[in-house]
C-alpha cells in the first residue's frame, strides 16, 4: 500500500487505493460492484432526486481518529474559502435543496463557519453539522457553539464509537470519551436530545475493528440505556455506519492483515434492498475546493461526478439529476448488511 507521509502524518494515495481494489478483486475472483448492480437491474445507476447538499468545509480537525476516511487532523490545511461558500449559497438560492449537511474535518474550524450557518439559515434550509463533540471544549472561541446551534435549530450528528472509555479512546484518541461526555451533557442542558425541544442530537457508531456494525435498533437501545444510567445523557437517534475501506481504515486493514477478509465480507453481505436506497441517489457532495462528487467517499478517492461540469461554479441541476453515479469496489461498504449512509442503516 503506497502512502504519502507529510509532517509525520500518513495520507493514503487515492490512486493506489483504487489499484488495490482492482488487484484484490481480480486475485480473489470477487465480482466488480457494477456486476452486482447489473444483476439486480440497477446499472447504470442513477439518482432519484437531489435533496441534500453535503459540504466539506475543510480537512482540519482537532482530532486524529484511526477510522477517519477523510484523513483529517490538526496538520491539514485544506479549508473552504469564503468565495466558494458564496457560490454554494447562490446554488441554494436558485435551487430547491432542502438540507445542507456541513462536514469536515471539524467544520467549526473554518473561520467563516458561523457566518455560513447564518446565511444558510436565512434561506430557510435545514442544517446538519457533523460535530465531533470535543471541539466544543477546544477553547473560548468554541464554547458558545451549543447556544449558537440551538439558536439556528441546527441538527447535530456526533460520532461516539461506544459508551465506554476504552473503545472510544482507542479509536479517537486518549481522553476523547471523557470530553465527549462533558460536551453531551452541555448539549442536553440547553435542550439537545430532549423530547419536544425541537433540538435534534444524533450519535454515530462505527465498529472498532474489521467487522460490520450490529443491528442499529439494538445498538441504539444499548447506547440510550447505558448513557442515561451512567451519565444522565439522552439523545434522539443512533446511526450505525460501516467503516469504509478508505484512507486510515484502509491502512489499518493492511497493517492488521484483515484487508482481503474484510473486502470479501462486504461482498458476501451485499444487500439489494440497501443498494436501492444508498445516499448517493439523493445528494451531492462538495469538496473543500468546490469540486462535485456523488458522495463523501467518492470525494476522498477523488472520483468526481461523471460530467465535465464537475465544479460548483458550473452547477447544473439537470446534468446532476440525470448523471450516472460513479461506482467502484468501495461501494460494497454502503450496501453490506443493513446498508450504510450518513443517516445510518438503510434497511432494518
Amino acid at each position: 500500500m503506497k502512502t504519502l507521509k507529510t509532517r509525520g502524518h500518513i495520507f493514503s494515495d487515492s490512486n493506489q487505493q483504487l489499484e488495490d481494489y482492482r488487484f484484490i478483486f481480480k486475485k480473489n475472483d470477487l465480482p466488480a460492484f457494477q456486476e452486482k448492480m447489473k444483476e439486480i437491474g440497477l446499472y447504470p445507476f442513477k439518482p432519484t432526486q437531489i435533496e441534500i447538499l453535503q459540504i466539506n468545509l475543510g480537512k482540519m480537525c482537532n482530532q486524529t481518529c484511526k477510522h477517519c476516511h477523510v484523513d483529517a487532523g490538526p496538520e491539514r490545511k485544506e479549508i473552504m474559502t469564503h468565495k466558494t461558500m458564496e457560490v454554494c449559497l447562490e446554488i441554494l438560492k436558485n435551487h430547491d435543496i432542502g438540507i445542507v449537511d456541513l462536514t469536515g474535518g471539524a467544520p467549526e474550524l473554518n473561520p467563516d463557519f458561523r457566518w455560513f450557518v447564518e446565511e444558510i439559515k436565512k434561506l430557510n434550509r435545514h442544517i446538519i453539522v457533523r460535530c465531533n463533540l470535543t471541539i466544543l471544549l477546544a477553547g473560548e472561541k468554541f464554547q458558545s457553539l451549543p447556544e449558537f446551534y440551538a439558536l439556528h435549530k441546527v441538527e447535530i450528528v456526533s460520532s461516539l464509537p461506544f459508551y465506554t472509555t476504552l473503545k472510544t479512546d482507542s479509536q479517537r484518541g486518549e481522553g476523547v470519551f471523557d470530553k465527549s461526555i462533558i460536551a453531551l451533557k452541555k448539549l442536553n442542558q440547553i435542550g439537545y436530545g430532549i423530547e419536544g425541544s425541537g433540538l435534534t442530537l444524533n450519535l454515530v457508531y462505527n465498529p472498532s475493528g474489521a467487522f460490520l456494525p450490529g443491528n442499529q435498533q439494538s445498538l441504539e437501545a444499548d447506547f440510550k440505556r447505558n448513557l442515561q444510567n451512567k451519565y444522565g445523557i439522552v439523545f434522539n437517534n443512533l446511526f450505525t455506519i460501516t467503516n469504509m475501506p478508505i484512507s486510515r481504515f484502509l491502512d489499518y486493514l493492511h497493517t492488521s492483515g484483515n484487508y482481503e477478509d474484510y473486502m470479501e465480507k462486504l461482498v458476501t453481505s451485499f444487500n439489494p434492498s440497501a443498494a436501492q436506497n444508498v445516499m448517493c441517489r439523493n445528494m451531492i457532495s462538495v469538496s473543500w475546493d468546490g469540486f462535485l462528487y456523488d458522495c463523501d467517499f467518492n470525494q476522498m478517492l477523488d472520483l468526481k461526478i461523471a460530467s465535465e461540469s464537475n465544479h460548483i461554479i458550473d452547477f447544473n441541476m439537470e446534468i446532476l439529476k440525470n448523471r450516472e453515479i460513479v461506482l467502484n469496489q468501495h461501494c460494497y461498504g454502503c450496501t453490506a448488511g443493513g446498508g450504510s449512509s450518513c443517516g445510518g442503516a438503510i434497511t432494518k
